[in-house]
């Protein structure tokens, strides 16, 4: 084996155990629970806060054991084609998994934060399998009766809520794609919703659709360029 090739191998090793100790490290919140005598660790997530348009959405994973997954991070970190193969991976992987969601309306009549934690609550009722013990992000959970850990940045610290934030991204991006089709004008497959120049563009533009969140301020201004008074009968 020439000189190149044999760094070229030994670069690819230390890349795969960079990656080996990193994927141990974010495991650690589930370890401390496994170790505690938990069988089932669950880890919950939302996305879906910041943007203008489309539902928030929450993703539960139960897991009995490590998830050492190639690439496994927070959802905003991971490239689009990595998430949908981890996705479907983790979904393979998990002993249960369950989507929760709350709509545009949903979201207007309790506020963003009450409506995230009502998506979480629906992903937590809907799956098959329960956890023992549930990791969150930094959010604690009312309803639900087990032991729980909120943790900040948790989707960048826990493995399983790391995996959560994932299956919820994939599912919103999708919802969005299929809003796409009825709604082309606003961009909603390359946006998703989020307050891009091309959507703030749109939505000046067009005004807003069903789908906006009219209670966001950018939505809100946009919608006051298409609601002028009736002029006064003479």
């Amino acid at each position: 084996m020439s000189a190149a090739a044999l760094a070229a191998s030994k670069k690819r090793r230390l890349a795969r155990e960079r990656e080996r100790r990193r994927l141990v490290r974010l495991h650690c919140y589930e370890r401390f629970a496994f170790e505690r005598g938990f069988l089932l660790v669950g880890g919950i997530d939302e996305v879906g806060r910041g943007p203008l348009a489309g539902p928030v959405v929450a993703a539960c994973v139960v897991a009995d054991g490590p998830l050492m997954l190639r690439g496994l991070d927070d959802s905003k970190k991971v490239r689009p084609e990595l998430r949908l193969e981890l996705a479907e991976t983790i979904k393979a992987r998990a002993i249960a998994w369950a989507i929760g969601e709350a709509s545009v309306a949903e979201i207007e009549r309790l506020n963003i934060y009450h409506a995230s934690i009502l998506a979480m609550e629906r992903a937590i009722a809907a799956l098959a399998t329960s956890p023992a013990y549930l990791l969150t992000d930094a959010v604690r959970l009312r309803s639900f009766t087990g032991e729980q850990l909120p943790v900040i940045k948790g989707d960048a610290k826990c493995a399983t809520v790391a995996a959560a934030s994932i299956v919820a991204k994939v599912h919103r991006d999708s919802l969005l794609v299929e809003l796409h089709k009825a709604h082309p004008q606003y961009g909603f497959d390359e946006h998703k919703g989020y307050s891009t120049p091309q959507h703030i563009e749109a939505l000046n533009a067009h005004g807003p659709c069903e789908h906006h969140r009219r209670h966001f301020l950018r939505v809100a201004n946009a919608l006051a360029l298409f609601e002028f008074p009736l002029p006064e009968a003479t």
